[in-house]
């Protein structure tokens, strides 16, 4: 790929600008004792009790990432965030005795990415206060953005190893965050985003640092649909020529899930774009067995070099998810298949090296064993990802809701597994070649015990691939559940597995296994009845119906906020407690 900025055509020109991101936050939750763990930023609560001796380990964990990234390939750390490591006097007095700690700690990091040769970014929420902050904006009736430009030229001036500033709008802390600060979303409307640009760009220019605007959302208010409608696009980035923006997107209109097509705003503006990509897939074990990206990706990079103006990507190998799973990439033997998702994403992006090339590069980097074994185990596995933990033939349908695309993949999300009749009833409705589904889950179980002889050829771990094993019985016996019509005793059979799972991996504790949350209550719901509410609430199209202007977007928010009120348990409570919480999607 050729990048450079906007008016930048020199050769010289696109190698300087060339961004190559990668986050670096694992070694910070060291010693982080939960079962389910908020990977979507530093514990900040975490961090901050810790002494003298936590924080070199983390200085001394940090160098290591920092020069094996670099030595793969990338250029650029993005680490959290700006909230804690800006000082303000409209903090509470304890707040900034915490803030000038972290600042202090956060040099030392800074200073470690920096002598490794990454250009450091740092994230930043918009917006995130804490009550103080919160009550002297109001009676002082200072906007955010005015409080953001003053508060960013002092974080410049404080912090001129900072090469610019990852901007998050669209997406706020979860629910179980407790922290001095807590972020909300302020920016609802294309309108509110571009004004904040037009308001924050001349600082960063004026200081010659980036400002990377990510369009992820999770659907909420107007900008819900930045990261794929074409119109909201328009009205917040048409133009805008600043040098000093650039445009960060994931890959599809969802979230990091496979069976998306490339995001059609790649090609939408001339400003600079990186492509977001995630090595360690939180919808997809987190590293624990081989959920292989390496052929994905590559279709990714063949499509963007139509795309005017891609300067490189950002990829996640440790931050985003709510799961149990703790493997951290560039730093525990264990996390070797989120380390080759990572190596080869680079290599295929930046380089453009063949998937096959850089797996056998891989290997003989890791002094693994037959680099063709594992390339086979790689494909077998690949295939078990798309037709076992996914349904096909769902996964490839194209489904809105309000402001959102729906994810391709209902029955796993993050560390857990359903297996419901309600899920039963859906999948049902979506899937009608039920007999391709089950063919393809035997398939796939197969794939698994062919896969374990090609783990000790290719001398990596045969415990992950018997574990996947172990967890996409489960799925296959799920399948069956869901589509086979001659299984009276499948109920009885899934729960004995279950308990089987459970107990096999008590010994590795509950941050090794999936948690498999089963109800075989009937929906009482006419099949017929349950048609029609799909086909109201939801769309096959990305452009809005007259009945979602005039009902879905607007009168289901009144609806949702009836029914939250005054029957929350009709709520269930994954959806209300998890992340930001369900009630965010009808905003």
């Amino acid at each position: 790929m050729s990048f450079c900025f906007v008016g930048d055509t020199s050769e010289t020109q696109a190698a300087v600008n060339q961004l190559h991101l990668i986050d670096v936050i694992g070694p910070f939750f060291r010693g982080y004792d939960r079962r389910v763990i908020n990977w979507s930023k530093i514990p900040w609560d975490h961090a901050g009790r810790q002494g003298a001796a936590w924080w070199e380990e983390v200085c001394r964990e940090l160098n290591v990432v920092s020069r094996q990234a670099v030595n793969w390939g990338f250029n650029a750390a993005s680490i959290d965030d700006v909230a804690h490591l800006a000082d303000h006097e409209w903090l509470e007095p304890e707040i900034r005795r915490r803030v000038q700690r972290y600042r202090t700690e956060m040099q030392r990091c800074f200073s470690v990415l920096k002598g490794a040769g990454m250009a450091i970014h740092v994230t930043m929420d918009v917006f995130s206060s804490t009550p103080e902050l919160k009550k002297r904006l109001r009676l002082t009736r200072t906007s955010v953005n005015d409080y953001l430009k003053q508060l960013l030229e002092r974080f410049f001036a404080d912090f001129p190893e900072v090469a610019g500033v990852i901007v998050r709008i669209g997406e706020s802390d979860g629910k179980d965050v407790k922290d001095d600060f807590h972020s909300q979303l302020v920016i609802q409307t294309p309108e509110d985003a571009r004004s904040f640009l037009q308001a924050l760009l001349p600082v960063f220019e004026k200081h010659g640092r980036r400002l990377i605007f990510r369009t992820w959302t999770v659907g909420a208010y107007p900008i819900g649909d930045l990261m794929w409608h074409r119109d909201t696009f328009s009205r917040v980035f048409e133009g805008l020529t600043s040098k000093a923006l650039v445009v960060s997107m994931k890959y599809g209109e969802s979230d990091f899930f496979r069976y998306l097509p490339l995001n059609r705003n790649f090609f939408r503006t001339p400003l600079a774009k990186i492509v977001e990509l995630q090595t360690r897939r939180e919808y997809e074990g987190c590293g624990e067995y081989p959920s292989f990206t390496g052929w994905l990706y590559e279709q990714y990079a063949r499509e963007l070099r139509q795309a005017e103006n891609v300067i490189g990507c950002m990829v996640w190998c440790q931050t985003g998810g709510w799961v149990p799973f703790r493997r951290l990439a560039f730093l525990d033997a264990e996390a070797l298949w989120t380390d080759l998702n990572t190596f080869v994403t680079i290599r295929v992006i930046k380089e453009g090296v063949l998937v096959e090339d850089a797996v056998r590069e891989f290997a003989q980097k890791k002094h693994l064993g037959d680099a063709d074994a594992l390339l086979e185990l790689l494909r077998l596995a690949d295939e078990c990802i798309r037709e076992l933990l996914y349904i096909e033939e769902y996964a490839r349908q194209k489904l809105f809701f309000r402001r959102v695309r729906i994810p391709p993949m209902l029955q796993v999300y993050w560390g857990n597994i359903f297996v419901s009749h309600s899920l039963r009833r859906l999948l049902r409705y979506f899937v009608r070649d039920a007999d391709a589904a089950l063919r393809s889950a035997r398939r796939c179980m197969d794939n698994l015990d062919r896969m374990i002889p090609l783990a000790e050829r290719a001398r990596v771990s045969v415990a992950d691939i018997e574990y996947m094993r172990d967890t996409f019985r489960l799925l296959a016996l799920s399948r069956e559940y869901y589509f086979a019509e001659d299984a009276p005793d499948i109920e009885a059979r899934i729960l004995e597995a279950k308990s089987v799972y459970k107990k096999k991996y008590a010994k590795r504790g509950l941050r090794a296994r999936y948690r498999i949350k089963t109800d075989f209550k009937p929906l009482l719901l006419n099949p017929k009845h349950l048609a029609w509410a799909i086909q109201f609430l939801m769309r096959r199209q990305r452009g809005y119906r007259v009945v979602d202007r005039l009902v879905v977007l607007s009168g289901l928010s009144l609806i949702y906020r009836f029914i939250a009120a005054r029957k929350p348990h009709w709520i269930p409570g994954f959806a209300s407690k998890s992340a930001m919480g369900v009630d965010v999607v009808f905003k």
